[in-house]
């Protein structure tokens, strides 16, 4: 892999294909286990998490059900603070397993708004998994109960993260070169 550039930004090779891919399907058999004999519904946050949601639910086995939202906290490479809600959630969690798909979880902002929405629903659990996780940015402690990589504090690119929209469609995921 060698640098990409997006815009006015320059990205190095951080996590290859292949580790996403052998990371995901180890994820997806211990959900495999965990919910077995039962019909978790995943709710996939999107834009950035497509990718991997589409990933992570090609890799499990049991019956089960995918929804997606539409949650944005970023503009550029830094997050606003603030929590928009594009699409709304349908379904009935109501006594549901819910599992909660992320991309990545830096300062947990954008969970720590919505889990509270989900919680008042009533499901009979609720689990999150993620494929990145900074725990060095964390501003709210959130329990990721299936984690891909923690990764350090650095703007990441690829996999279904963007940079101003662009570049989510790279197949490995790219960090900022410091400038």
């Amino acid at each position: 892999m060698s640098n990409v550039v997006v815009n006015d930004k320059t990205f190095q090779p951080f996590i290859s294909s292949e580790e996403i891919h052998e990371r995901i399907k180890v994820m997806g058999k211990q959900i495999d286990k965990d919910y077995e004999g039962k019909r978790p519904l995943f709710i996939a946050i999107l834009n950035g998490s497509f990718m991997f949601a589409s990933d992570l639910f090609k890799s499990i086995s049991i019956e089960a059900e995918i929804c997606f939202i539409k949650l944005a906290s970023y503009k550029g490479t830094s997050s606003t603070g603030n929590l928009i809600t594009s699409i709304g959630l349908d379904e009935s969690l109501v006594n549901r397993e819910v599992v909660i798909i992320e991309d990545i979880i830096d300062t947990g902002n954008t969970l720590h708004q919505f889990l509270p929405q989900i919680q008042n629903q009533q499901p009979a659990s609720l689990k999150i998994a993620a494929l990145l996780n900074k725990p060095t940015a964390m501003k709210y402690p959130i329990n990721i109960d299936y984690l891909g990589f923690s990764v350090p504090d650095k703007f990441l690119l690829g996999f279904g993260l963007d940079y101003d929209g662009l570049g989510r469609n790279l197949p490995q995921i790219y960090q900022l070169v410091n400038e």
